[in-house]
């Protein structure tokens, strides 16, 4: 850790992943010294290759605007890499780092050939209109597509790169490269996607808790389950939690919650959707909508209501100890993280220490990049499966990723500790292929 604090000083988020990671390599490292030996762990936390480039555009008043836009290839021991395109204001280095580096093991835990990258840019999409939209997206494309490539990289959509977002992405590639490849996943289904795309991450994220659920013999039916985040990710927990017979009673945005005691159904997620998808409206308008409760604010969501299940799916860091507490002395029995690192440190040690069934996110969102390791078989099958199809692989990737952290887990005397089992189970898949192909 001195090492990676002294070469990233101003990464804080890049210094928990790691920090999570090296602290759970403990016991893996100690039985097995080739991997001190090599100096594996202090290669994996170093990206292969950093590209940082300046992303001028013209909004629609005609003012020139420039954004700075990245790129992390941070790992391509087991296939290319892989990982998704986020654009916000808050996007930086560190941040990317860290979703670079939980990619590497994710990606590895689906048991599919793909490496670990992340990239993105500081541009805020919201309030934009399509075409400064999508002149922001051929402008940031002009640079980054001499680093992409179907066995190179292939981005993916993230945090504010969604459908349209992808689609304009891909045009630009599409029109530079001069040929149509499987370059970007989460692709619309007229131009080689996949089904189950958009629904992959939140449905992971159920079917990985249901798995966790399953060891102690319980199930979804009749809990109240706590869902944070009204996107993508969220939009499809409510619905596969719902189809499960769970009860969920919570949806969030950057201003606030809402807590509708008579539960979500179909008819309101078909609103949430709606209203995020199309109107891009704030969650206040569905508290005004169906006489829910509303609080300004999104961290109280946690506190303010008694749950049998968490499901954190808006951003890292989102879930702190004082929430952890409180979902503890709620009677919360299972927590599955549909965002990447959204509970701190301290957080996750009040789930290990009270035996709540902590899915951590590089393991229970791994159902998006899942998908999108679909998509490019599909792509380079030239075929297209069905919903029914994807779905069936996407459930028995869960459960292959949940099995492969709970016999990690068990293998070191920790049941039931995911963390340390999907860190290790990961870990080792890359490790071993690093080692395999020397010092590269």
């Amino acid at each position: 850790m001195s090492i990676v604090k002294q070469r990233d000083p101003a990464s804080p988020e890049f210094h928990q992943a790691v920090h999570e990671v090296v602290e759970s390599l403990e016991p893996l490292i100690e039985r097995n010294p080739v991997y001190r030996k090599l100096r594996v762990v202090e290669r994996i936390i170093e990206p292969e290759r950093v590209v940082m480039f300046r992303v001028p555009w013209v909004n629609d008043a005609g003012d020139i605007i420039v954004n700075r836009g990245f790129r992390v290839e941070f790992n391509s021991a087991i296939g290319p890499y892989k990982g998704g395109l986020r654009f916000h204001p808050s996007v930086n280095i560190s941040i990317l780092k860290f979703l670079g580096f939980e990619q590497i093991l994710k990606n590895a835990l689906t048991t599919l050939p793909m490496g670990g990258g992340k990239g993105g840019a500081d541009f805020d999409p919201k309030s934009k209109s399509d075409n400064e939209v999508m002149r922001f997206c051929q402008s940031f494309m002009n640079e980054l597509f001499r680093h992409l490539g179907p066995n190179t990289d292939v981005p993916a959509g993230d945090i504010g790169v969604g459908g349209r977002e992808i689609g304009y992405l891909f045009g630009q590639y599409k029109r530079l490269m001069n040929e149509f490849s499987g370059v970007f996943t989460g692709k619309g289904i007229t131009f080689g996607g996949s089904l189950i795309r958009p629904e992959a991450t939140g449905y992971g994220a159920t079917y990985f808790l249901m798995n966790m659920l399953a060891t102690k013999g319980l199930d979804l039916k009749g809990k109240l389950v706590a869902i944070s985040g009204s996107g993508n990710v969220s939009q499809y927990a409510i619905e596969k939690v719902t189809e499960f017979g769970g009860k969920v009673i919570t949806c969030s945005d950057s201003d606030g919650y809402i807590i509708d005691e008579a539960g979500i159904d179909k008819e309101k997620l078909h609103f949430i959707m709606w209203l995020k998808n199309v109107k891009r409206g704030r969650i206040k308008e569905y508290a005004e909508k169906y006489n829910a409760k509303y609080f300004d604010g999104a961290q109280g969501i946690w506190k303010a209501h008694n749950y049998h299940v968490a499901m954190p799916c808006a951003t890292q860091n989102e879930l702190d100890e004082v929430s952890a507490e409180a979902l503890v002395k709620g009677g919360c029995v299972a927590v599955s993280e549909g965002a990447n690192m959204p509970s701190t440190p301290g957080a996750v040690k009040i789930f290990l220490n009270n035996g709540i069934l902590y899915g951590l996110g590089k393991a229970a969102n791994a159902g998006g990049v899942a998908v999108s390791g679909l998509e490019m078989t599909q792509n380079a099958l030239h075929m297209a499966w069905t919903r029914d199809e994807v779905d069936k692989h996407l459930q028995r990737i869960m459960k292959e990723i949940h099995d492969s952290a709970y016999n990690a887990a068990e293998e070191f005397g920790q049941r039931h500790n995911y963390v340390l089992g999907a860190n290790i189970a990961g870990f080792r898949k890359v490790a071993d292929a690093m080692i395999a192909q020397g010092i590269v």
